[in-house]
């Protein structure tokens, strides 16, 4: 296939801007809220930590298509590949609508249930019933995206990103600063860029990759299976990291009612995205070539190529990570005049570096690791140190000992470097050698 002939570097480098863009998109909304104020910022980010806890069910397909496509073209079973592709936006798709209707019309009990600082209440439920509306366009756009990077082609989910993410800025400045609307001015211009984002991908699959090109079919139930077997832990261990992430969001509310520990959060976050987003793409990149690898029974290659990208990705969002929090109070200023906040956020981003080590190897060795087929350990991982250091570590640290957002960084700290070393030893047993999905 042609896709194979591609490195990871020519895999990487396409994934690495789109994952900036997509990074940028919410620093753009982040910067344009601060014009709004501090709370406005604070209740979009805490919008978004409860949209991502309720629409992560749709990775049990992402995850585990991505697994089946890469493998079947590795072993040179493309048909099969466009067959999950199928399987999968007929799953997400329905998934997608449910999700979508229940967020617009439940909005206010879904915060009222997690518990919200009640200075966000009325702008987080505002954005969060117009975003949360259009979930079926988070359903459906990684289905297409990562069906077009299984076959190698990266840059095109790259020039729908762009797109979008333009649109999203241009349609921001409109609704912020020409109509006034505030919060759901943002939500809107997410929803249109999404939709603009969905059209293009689409369009651009039929194209490069149509289905009629490759008529081998298999039996969809076996495929089915062989997606969720991938995709229902993986999903899981998303489950177990958003839920642990609500209870990390509910613990800041609790410390203040103004907000202010969230904001800074939301502040950092939208900083550091930049440096983490390097070690993303190289780990979807090595994802991508896992799959090829196992598909062809190449594990050899496999293992260096994984632990090459772990190295490079350590060191270059570490890198970068130290760069920003030298840099923060040149950086911050553009979001907030406030002197306190932001010598908070720049006590934030070196604990970051930090977290971040941690945080790019569990995605390298973690992503091949489900790309392979061995989805399980990941999920042990996430279910002991999650809660035990991420939750646990923010009420310690942050509530009991009167740290506040900076004990909820130690906390998320520990949980990102614990399960670093334990995916790292799995990797190293070489038990992934024994999962793969195609057989004969």
């Amino acid at each position: 296939m042609e896709g194979q002939k591609k490195t990871l570097f020519q895999l990487f480098v396409p994934l690495c801007l789109e994952t900036c863009f997509y990074m940028l998109s919410g620093m753009v909304d982040t910067l344009m809220l601060s014009s709004v104020g501090d709370q406005a910022v604070g209740a979009v980010g805490t919008a978004n930590t409860y949209i991502g806890v309720f629409i992560i069910m749709f990775s049990v397909v992402s995850m585990g298509m991505l697994a089946v496509m890469t493998q079947n073209i590795g072993a040179g079973r493309p048909g099969i590949a466009c067959q999950a592709r199928n399987l999968g936006l007929l799953f997400n798709g329905v998934l997608g609508i449910a999700m979508s209707i229940f967020l617009f019309a439940c909005s206010g009990m879904v915060l009222h249930v997690v518990g919200i600082a009640s200075a966000l209440r009325q702008p987080a439920e505002q954005y969060l019933r117009i975003v949360g509306a259009g979930s079926i366009l988070n359903a459906l756009i990684p289905i297409m995206a990562g069906y077009l990077r299984a076959f190698g082609y990266t840059k095109q989910p790259l020039f729908a990103t762009m797109t979008g993410n333009i649109l999203n800025f241009i349609l921001n400045a409109v609704f912020l600063f020409q109509f006034q609307l505030g919060v759901q001015g943002v939500a809107a211009a997410t929803v249109i860029s999404k939709v603009v984002n969905l059209m293009l991908l689409v369009v651009l699959a039929q194209h490069l990759v149509p289905a009629r090109k490759y008529p081998e079919r298999g039996n969809s139930r076996d495929i089915l299976c062989q997606i969720i077997r991938i995709g229902f832990p993986s999903a899981l261990e998303s489950i177990i990291y958003n839920v642990a992430m609500t209870l990390v969001i509910r613990f800041l509310n609790q410390m203040d009612a103004d907000g202010i520990n969230v904001a800074a959060r939301s502040y950092t976050v939208q900083i550091t995205n930049l440096s983490f987003c390097v070690g993303n793409a190289l780990a979807q990149a090595n994802a991508i070539m896992t799959g090829w690898y196992m598909g062809a029974g190449e594990y050899e290659t496999c293992d260096c190529q994984t632990r090459k990208a772990a190295v490079i990705g350590t060191a270059l969002a570490a890198g970068t990570e130290i760069l920003f929090a030298m840099c923060a109070p040149l950086l911050l200023p553009v979001f907030t005049k406030d002197a306190t906040m932001i010598a908070l956020v720049q006590k934030l981003m070196f604990i970051d570096i930090a977290l971040e080590i941690g945080r790019v190897t569990n995605l390298v060795y973690g992503n091949a690791l489900k790309t392979s087929g061995d989805a399980v350990f990941p999920v042990i991982m996430g279910a002991v140190f999650m809660f035990l250091c991420a939750a646990g570590g923010t009420y310690l640290f942050g509530m009991r000992l009167h740290m506040a957002v900076v004990g909820a960084y130690i906390g998320l700290t520990s949980d990102e470097c614990c399960r670093a070393v334990g995916m790292i030893l799995r990797w190293r047993s070489g038990a992934w050698k024994k999962k793969g999905l195609v057989r004969g």
